[in-house]
């Protein structure tokens, strides 16, 4: 399943689009696979109309995470955003005590300051890609602020969790983005994502992008749980900035080399998010 998960940042490179329009299609695709899984197992009727609205809402930070996670591979590069994705446990730390009322512990603090630390550090990577420099800086800020909105998508979702299945959940917050988008689109006389023909290419990565690597994972992640613990779940997730990192270097070579300084600041981001869930699990 995270072998997948880390195949969304490669296939966000390989599509054409602009990033708006490449959520726009994510989340489309990813509400009609849903809904058609729903109907012909005929759960759609069992959804109660009090949940739809938070839950297209919550859809509006889902869509947010994905343009923001899109921009800084647009912006940088996909190691760019998939590094900054592995500090989202750490921003969970500050809002889980907002959210479910717990105390805020002192090693987490720690390990905030030193994941922006690291952060910090990797900015200054300054490569040139065909004689133009990549805005890192853009890529960098574009990637903590999906890990953020990652996080809050994520705590807003746990309040649904245990009313609704996750098959149902998603297509509605799937619907809410491709709802808001679209008045997006509207406001700012973008119809371009109406009138355009989408290329063989673009078409067949959206299809998997919006399907396997969209709708399929949450219904995956909520059949893993019957068979193994959440936190051995969120630990095997832990490790998509990895495979994302490696698998854009096998297929883009040049554009996803970094220097050393870029290495160095992964290494001690991705320690901080395994000795995290490590101290978690031994309280």
């Amino acid at each position: 399943m995270v072998l997948f998960l880390g195949f969304t940042g490669v296939l966000g490179k390989l599509i054409s689009l602009e990033t708006t329009h490449l959520v726009w299609y994510r989340m489309l695709i990813a509400f009609l696979a849903l809904f058609l899984f729903l109907g012909f197992t005929k759960q759609l009727r069992s959804i109660k109309r009090e949940y739809i609205i938070p839950l297209i809402l919550i859809g509006v930070v889902v869509a947010l995470h994905w343009f923001f996670f899109f921009g800084a591979i647009k912006a940088a590069n996909i190691s760019v955003a998939v590094i900054c994705l592995a500090t989202a446990s750490l921003f969970s730390a500050f809002l889980e005590p907002l959210f479910f009322k717990r105390k805020l512990l002192g090693y987490e603090v720690l390990f905030g300051f030193i994941v922006l630390a690291a952060l910090s550090f990797m900015l200054y990577e300054r490569p040139k890609n065909n004689g133009h420099e990549i805005n890192y800086f853009l890529g960098y800020t574009y990637g903590v602020l999906s890990a953020f909105l990652g996080t809050l998508f994520t705590m807003l979702n746990a309040k649904y969790i245990n009313k609704l299945d996750a098959a149902k959940i998603t297509m509605i917050e799937m619907l809410g983005g491709v709802i808001v988008i679209t008045i997006y689109f509207i406001i700012t006389n973008d119809f371009a994502v109406f009138q355009n023909v989408l290329s063989l290419k673009d078409s067949i990565y959206l299809f998997l992008l919006g399907t396997i690597c969209t709708a399929a994972i949450f219904v995956w992640m909520t059949e893993i749980m019957r068979h193994i613990t959440p936190y051995a779940l969120i630990m095997a997730i832990n490790l998509e900035p990895i495979y994302s990192i490696i698998i854009g270097l096998i297929i883009f070579s040049d554009s996803e080399k970094m220097n050393l300084t870029f290495y160095l600041g992964s290494c001690v981001i991705i320690g901080i998010v395994f000795l995290d869930g490590y101290l978690k699990n031994k309280q």
